[in-house]
């Protein structure tokens, strides 16, 4: 009985370290994983940062090549002077409204 009861223990005891040894490779690739997400999120939010630069950039390029009588941008160009158009009108109504 008490040979039964050591080698029962034995047996869990085995379990144990086992699982632990598990339980510690994996928390080694979490931390390692949660290293590389971070990582990861960075270089997503510079290539985002990135894309809007450039986006701004093309649409400057578009207004520039617009001024300078590219026929092909006439029409942004329009659009353009229509809303700052529209904007300018929305800023007088409103300072209208507020009695200025």
């Amino acid at each position: 009985m008490l040979g039964e009861l050591e080698n029962n223990f034995s047996a869990l005891e085995k379990r144990i370290l086992n699982l632990y040894k598990k339980f510690k490779n994996l928390s080694e690739k979490h931390a390692e994983t949660s290293e590389e997400l971070q990582k990861l999120r960075e270089e997503y939010m510079e290539e985002k940062r990135r894309n809007q630069i450039l986006a701004e950039e093309n649409k400057e390029l578009k207004l520039y090549s617009a001024i300078s009588g590219n026929a092909e941008h006439n029409r942004l160009m329009k659009n353009h002077i229509n809303r700052l158009v529209k904007e300018i009108d929305m800023c007088v109504s409103e300072l209208q409204n507020t009695g200025l």
